[in-house]
């Protein structure tokens, strides 16, 4: 993951570079491999990165990144079809300096503007600059696996990829009453009818499949989602065999693409049948960037422990399988700052053991991991 940051104002008066340095300061967990700042002539536009390098790794490839004399982005994720997207940029006549696929995001908005999401096949949150029009456009993954949290306060506009950004800058902390409520009764870490409601009043979140489009002058913003699913059209017309044959070409394709980094890979292993379908299918892609490596967080004396079926697929594949136990106690003594990186309440305390694993693979020098969550039930 990366982080980024970003004001946006009316007039070069409350915020300056300092205020953004504090921003992307706040995130530097998020991207341990470097770090950039950008703001226009006039100070009334300021971005920031932090990186974590995984495809090219060259500082060509740092943000903000700059297109055109035009566009300047800060983005986090990775475009799985970037490739092949680039590809038919450069048939349209696109020329790149860089192999990364933060420019590509770049040419593809220069070509599409505001449909330049349908065409990206990927985890991202993104916002770029358009020097030319003097508005900013923001964009959020499908599904939501990127965060992109903002505030707008008397024409200015704050975001970042998590809210103690905002807060660096000065933004309340003032608590969201309804869904704290929410949260006590009923157990709701979201708002179903107001997707963009956090537990905290002067922030929101651009919910998922969303674009954010902000104009200063005018202090004008707007939010729209941008891509919905119809399972009824979906699967109009389709058998059992061609729903099992459609499924396994495109779970194996996806898997693919994720190889596409410049950093080993690993993957995570419960020991359920979406994490071992993933180490299944990663096993049949001679990927060179293949750690072999998997890891599993182990819960001694839990009726639930599944390091049994873990290791059998750990054994049956040759992975160097690598463990972390948990335990009632660490969870407890690590909870305040678990709760710092969260900042928002958490339904489960299985997050604590993702955070276990995650934390046990950067120490093994792995830093990208494929990770299956929720599709036991679709096995």
């Amino acid at each position: 993951m990366c982080g980024i940051a970003g004001i946006i104002q009316s007039a070069q008066s409350l915020y300056h570079s300092d205020h953004l340095k504090r921003m992307t300061d706040a995130i530097a967990h998020r991207g341990p491999d470097g770090e950039g700042h950008w703001q226009n002539n006039n100070g009334t536009v300021l971005l920031g990165h932090r990186r974590l390098s995984i495809i090219d790794l060259s500082t060509g490839a740092s943000q903000p990144m700059h297109y055109n004399d035009r566009y300047t982005i800060v983005y986090n994720g990775e475009i799985y079809n970037y490739i092949e997207l680039r590809d038919q940029l450069r048939k349209k006549g696109y020329h790149f300096k860089t192999n990364s696929d933060t420019e590509v995001i770049l040419a593809a908005y220069d070509c599409y503007k505001d449909e330049c999401p349908d065409y990206l096949d990927g985890m991202f949150a993104f916002a770029i600059w358009d020097e030319q029009t003097n508005e900013l456009f923001a964009a959020r993954d499908r599904f939501g696996e990127k965060p992109f949290f903002y505030s707008l306060s008397g024409g200015n506009l704050l975001f970042g990829s998590e809210m103690k950004a905002l807060w660096a800058a000065g933004t309340s902390r003032r608590p969201n009453l309804k869904m704290l409520f929410n949260f006590i009764t009923i157990g709701y870490t979201d708002n179903p009818s107001d997707p963009a409601e956090t537990f905290f009043a002067d922030i929101c979140k651009l919910p998922a499949a969303s674009i954010l489009t902000y104009n200063p002058a005018t202090q004008k913003l707007s939010v729209e989602k941008y891509w919905d699913i119809d399972p009824a059209v979906e699967n109009k017309g389709i058998t059992d065999n061609e729903a099992v044959e459609k499924f396994n070409s495109l779970l194996k394709a996806s898997i693919e693409k994720r190889f596409r980094g410049d950093v080993p890979i690993g993957t995570s292993l419960s020991g359920g049948l979406d994490s071992s379908t993933i180490v299944a299918c990663s096993n049949e892609i001679n990927a060179a960037n293949n750690s072999h490596k998997c890891f599993t967080a182990v819960f001694p004396g839990f009726e639930k422990n599944e390091l049994e079926y873990a290791k059998a697929v750990a054994d049956k594949f040759s992975m160097e399988h690598l463990t972390i136990t948990m335990s009632a106690d660490e969870l407890a003594d690590s909870l305040e700052k678990l709760m710092y990186y969260q900042e928002e309440p958490f339904s489960s305390a299985s997050i604590y053991a993702q955070y276990k694993v995650y934390e046990h693979a950067k120490q093994h020098n792995i830093k990208s991991m494929l990770d299956g969550q929720g599709a036991d039930e679709i096995l």
